[in-house]
């Protein structure tokens, strides 16, 4: 019995071991998290590593019905915990409860940027974010400012994980191969329990800053800016020389600016 690799699934079934176990092994369970999501397992490569750490609850979740019958057979030990749907469209405690739980996995390559984006929805519940990507998404999450790469993803996780890029793995492991490089990525929650400045608000700084990235920042925010305005030097800016911190604080000078203009 085996999966049949579905293109518009995106799936590239990893098939060395010793990668799968390298992978494995970079789960550290941040602040002592010992519930996992593991997403798009397939066929399970990763999962026979991750089910090897006794301090581990290993939860599997695939939108593959071909994948999830594998499993069942396959993984009889995960009976209750093998999950058919999608992760983008559930939400993660009904699976897990309230407890802490860390996502992991061979990401799909056409959601994981969503994947990532969904995590950060629920980033007080999630202290580690660990598996393997597309590598230029890798690169991109843990790109620092100042580079074409750095965007609208590296600043909203970095906000409030750490990233280490962990290793790059071949496209000739995976069956089918793919036609890119894949990275190995872990994030781990950083002390930041909230941003100082409104949450919301610097989301949309950050999407609408890098939405026109060619642009100086003051023209691709300046829908959000009232008529009559402070100067500010970051204005001149494009956004791919801010850090979070400076995100941060054009968050809080716009809230200003607007606060303001009504007074």
């Amino acid at each position: 019995m085996s999966v049949r690799a579905k293109k518009h699934l995106g799936q590239h079934f990893l098939k060395d071991k010793n990668i799968c176990k390298k992978i494995a092994d970079q789960f550290k369970h941040h602040q002592g998290v010992t519930t996992a999501i593991e997403i798009g397992p397939g066929m399970g490569a990763l999962t026979e590593y991750l089910l090897q750490d006794p301090e581990t609850e290993l939860y599997v979740m695939d939108v593959d019905s071909e994948s999830i019958d594998y499993l069942k057979v396959h993984y009889p030990q995960l009976d209750g915990r093998i999950i058919f749907g999608d992760f983008l469209k559930m939400d993660p405690t009904q699976i897990v409860g309230q407890k802490p739980f860390a996502v992991l996995g061979n990401f799909p390559y056409n959601i994981s940027s969503q994947i990532l984006f969904k995590c950060i929805d629920f980033k007080d519940s999630i202290p580690e974010i660990m598996g393997m990507f597309q590598k230029e998404v890798a690169e991109r999450v843990a790109e620092k400012p100042g580079t074409k790469t750095y965007g609208i993803l590296s600043v909203l996780l970095q906000a409030y994980y750490d990233i280490e890029y962990c290793f790059t793995v071949d496209e000739h492991v995976f069956d089918p191969p793919p036609k890119v490089k894949s990275g190995v990525i872990r994030c781990t929650r950083n002390d930041r329990d909230k941003l100082p400045c409104d949450e919301k608000l610097f989301k949309q700084v950050v999407k609408m800053s890098f939405n026109q990235r060619r642009k100086t920042i003051r023209n691709s925010i300046k829908a959000m800016l009232p008529e009559t305005y402070e100067e500010n030097p970051v204005l001149q800016l494009r956004p791919e020389r801010l850090g979070v911190e400076e995100f941060i604080e054009l968050t809080n000078w716009i809230e200003k600016q607007r606060a303001n203009a009504q007074s």
